[in-house]
């Protein structure tokens, strides 16, 4: 049976609200062969406190200041021993108990899993399916309308992994999958919800620069001109979405 060993890293930091869900979804996993990592800012707010009752379940924690949230990221990677790595930042979530189990029994040994999303407000209520949807067949080139696997839901073989681009502050996550899809051979849609993914972060408090950042990374990836181009169909779509989910709650 197909049973490699998944690094899961969380990184925090003053999100005492919410580090409890995140540990629970992961700590009930039917799936045993986990590592599970935990880098922590340097919290202040009871977080840590929260994290030190949950130890006995934490393979590695980590409490120290960072340089911000890929700093923390990438620490917790180059810890991971893991065949297979997930980031489950504070405030998300593993969808169900059997999720893990359910992904590495879809097929063997692909070089990355990936899966759909849930978004789920503060309280942890259910906001319905992300607006991109996971792509039927996953390459490098889905990002180019925009980020259709989250973070979360996308399970990359550590092998293929290199560490997050410290020039980016806010969207480093899309050229980290970017760079381990381009190398994949083997990419399996599971089929299924695999991730809640907590509505907000810091790429929405400071969205500008975010967009400002997937620019470049998209124009890095597929071009200049196409990258301009697919920034227009990226408007008109979210344009669309707008207008007929404003129509649908009026």
């Amino acid at each position: 049976m197909f049973q490699p060993k998944l690094s899961i890293i969380t990184i925090v930091y003053n999100n005492v609200r919410d580090i409890e869900r995140t540990l629970q979804s992961i700590i009930r996993q039917t799936y045993s062969n986990i590592e599970y990592l935990v880098i922590d800012g340097a919290s202040n707010d009871g977080t840590l406190e929260i994290l030190n009752r949950y130890k006995q379940h934490i393979s590695k924690l980590i409490s120290e200041p960072d340089r911000g949230i890929y700093d923390a990221m990438n620490k917790g990677l180059a810890l991971a021993k893991g065949d297979y790595v997930l980031f489950m930042n504070s405030g998300d979530e593993i969808y169900a108990p059997d999720t893990v189990a359910n992904i590495f029994a879809s097929a063997p040994d692909a070089d990355i899993y990936y899966g759909e999303t849930e978004m789920i407000n503060d309280a942890g209520e259910s906001l319905g399916r992300r607006r991109h949807k996971a792509p039927e067949k996953f390459t490098w080139h889905d990002f180019k309308y925009g980020m259709s696997i989250s973070h979360q839901a996308i399970y990359i073989k550590r092998s293929l992994t290199e560490p997050y681009d410290g020039r980016y502050a806010l969207s480093a996550d899309i050229d980290w999958i970017l760079k381990a899809a381009r190398k994949a051979k083997r990419i399996v849609n599971v089929q299924q919800y695999v991730a809640k993914y907590l509505v907000g972060g810091m790429s929405k408090k400071k969205h500008r620069q975010s967009l400002v950042e997937r620019f470049n990374i998209m124009k890095e990836y597929y071009g200049v001109i196409p990258t301009l181009f697919n920034h227009g169909v990226i408007a008109f779509k979210l344009g669309w979405y707008w207008l007929k989910n404003r129509r649908t709650n009026d």
